[in-house]
């Protein structure tokens, strides 16, 4: 039987939060990996969330580009991204992230593609994988059906797509019978559950999981940082919200 694979969106720097995921994919028998993008900034472990991941098995583990990658690496390059916003909640996490990680890391993960195909996950459904949506990283799909789900979908091929952002993990149909998988966030969860959130595509199909860890903790460490930034991302790790 083909082991499952994990789908890891928006890690966010959380490292207990992907430590304690990591720890139940295993029991669950999981064999590769999705990396699903937005894995340092917003958190209080910034370097050692991706050296965690770094440390997954090379060739059973595909990473692709968020849009917090994608801002980390524009703006060490001195070309600020023009959809970023300018505010003190992603200006006060960028400089954090920033001072924290080396260069070549943030140059790698901001380089990184931003869809992949993933031709056979274990129960046989192709899938292609994004952040955001099929055109952009910043837009995405809800758990309930908008009059934007065919845009965000325009050329997809494949009969699932698997997506992130949104931090809101949920399973429905899409457009054109299309269907639409959103992991959740393993950092930073906002659909009013603390526990950090990740799926499993089995042979059989797919399982949305739900994981508890010390999200106080988390939480504390955020606060320990001393900026309004990290307090307002601590008050969401304690609520599940924004």
């Amino acid at each position: 039987m083909t082991a499952p694979l994990a789908l890891l969106y928006d890690l966010h720097g959380n490292l207990p939060a992907l430590e304690a995921v990591l720890a139940d994919a295993s029991a669950q028998g999981a064999g590769s990996y999705l990396l699903g993008g937005d894995y340092a900034a917003f958190g209080a472990w910034p370097v050692e969330t991706v050296a965690r991941l770094d440390a997954l098995p090379a060739d059973a583990t595909t990473w692709i580009r968020g849009n917090w990658d994608r801002w980390l690496a524009d703006e060490l390059a001195g070309t600020p991204s023009r959809d970023r916003p300018d505010n003190e909640l992603v200006g006060g996490a960028a400089a954090h992230a920033l001072a924290a990680l080396p260069a070549e890391v943030v140059q790698r993960l901001g380089a990184l593609d931003a869809q992949v195909a993933l031709p056979d996950p274990p129960d046989g459904m192709a899938t292609r994988a994004v952040h955001g949506s099929a055109g952009s990283d910043m837009t995405s799909f809800l758990p309930t059906h908008t009059d934007h789900d065919a845009q965000n979908a325009a050329g997809v091929q494949e009969p699932r797509l698997v997506f992130g952002h949104t931090h809101l993990q949920f399973e429905r149909p899409g457009p054109g019978g299309l269907v639409l998988l959103n992991p959740g966030s393993v950092g930073m969860p906002l659909d009013g559950d603390v526990r950090a959130a990740y799926a499993l595509v089995h042979t059989d199909g797919v399982e949305l999981r739900r994981v508890p860890y010390d999200h106080e903790a988390s939480a504390q460490a955020l606060d320990a940082v001393g900026s309004p930034w990290a307090r307002e991302i601590a008050d969401r790790l304690r609520k599940g919200h924004a």
